[in-house]
């Protein structure tokens, strides 16, 4: 196996509406799509021709049948272990009059148990989500994936800014010591360093073997045994960026596997994240 990524299976609501009215009804577009960190960049390492596989927890439910489905539809391997009480995990992407707002129900994915991991994270490269890891409900199955990993590549998204403020940076860079890998937006590295960009990388970069710090439209920074390399995107007509941090990870992981440089994997993890941000999808186009 190339990537194996652990940690949250969602199904995303997307909602568009020039403004809501309160306590009535208004027109607008719904739309109900696969999602969740670990199921995103698995599929977007599977479009770059990686093997993927996705380990997680799902409710006995339509959202659970639907991410199962379309994972398998998209070539990844799935891991999925079925919770009795809790649905799938759903996550509202509200858009209205220039403003996103989000509301996530973890659901399911807060049980995943460190009993519902194989005993050996055996690939190429594994991805541990940050929000696993950042959560008491979870806490304990990142470290144990942690302690099971066998790859070249162990990464850590860092998931969420106020998070890490609330776990505390010290304790995040301790306990994610054994990784080789830490994957952050501008915000969640100043939360971890006290610094953006290519500053913040080379300071995770002494903790790390890599650190990339994802900044949206300006691109990325990776630190890579030391060394800096650095990227500016080109400008694209943002639509919806959800999923696009996860795009950019499943690719970067993806490249690295296949023995990429350090150069290109950047570039094309970028690309994968820019096509996110300008799409409606966090999932790249099937193949036709």
């Amino acid at each position: 196996m190339d990537l194996i990524t652990v940690g949250d299976v969602m199904v995303d609501v997307r909602v568009e509406s020039g403004a809501l009215a309160r306590g009535g009804d208004v027109h607008g577009r719904v739309l109900l799509q696969p999602g969740g960190t670990s199921a995103n960049a698995a599929v977007w390492a599977s479009s770059e021709g990686a093997s993927s596989q996705v380990i997680g927890r799902i409710g006995r439910d339509f959202s659970g049948l639907l991410m199962d489905s379309a994972l398998q539809e998209r070539g990844v391997d799935r891991l999925l272990v079925e919770d009795p009480d809790l649905p799938t995990g759903t996550m509202l992407v509200m858009h209205e009059a220039g403003e996103r707002s989000m509301v996530a129900d973890r659901g399911a994915n807060a049980r995943l148990a460190p009993d519902d991991l194989p005993e050996r994270l055996e690939a190429g490269a594994l991805l541990i989500s940050g929000y696993l890891l950042l959560q008491k409900e979870g806490h304990d199955t990142a470290l144990a994936a942690l302690r099971r990993a066998d790859a070249e590549w162990v990464a850590v998204e860092a998931a969420s800014w106020p998070l890490i403020e609330t776990f505390g940076a010290e304790r995040f860079l301790e306990e994610t010591s054994k990784a080789t890998v830490v994957l952050a937006n501008d915000l969640e590295a100043e939360a971890l360093t006290g610094s953006t960009g290519e500053e913040a990388a080379k300071i995770l970069g002494e903790h790390y073997r890599l650190a990339a710090v994802k900044r949206g439209s300006r691109g990325a920074v990776l630190v890579v045994d030391g060394q800096v390399f650095s990227l500016a995107t080109q400008a694209v007509e943002e639509i919806d960026p959800t999923g696009a941090g996860d795009a950019f990870d499943g690719v970067l992981l993806a490249c690295l596997v296949e023995g990429a440089s350090p150069e290109e994997a950047l570039a094309r993890a970028c690309r994968a994240g820019a096509s996110v941000a300008g799409s409606e999808s966090a999932w790249p186009a099937m193949p036709r």
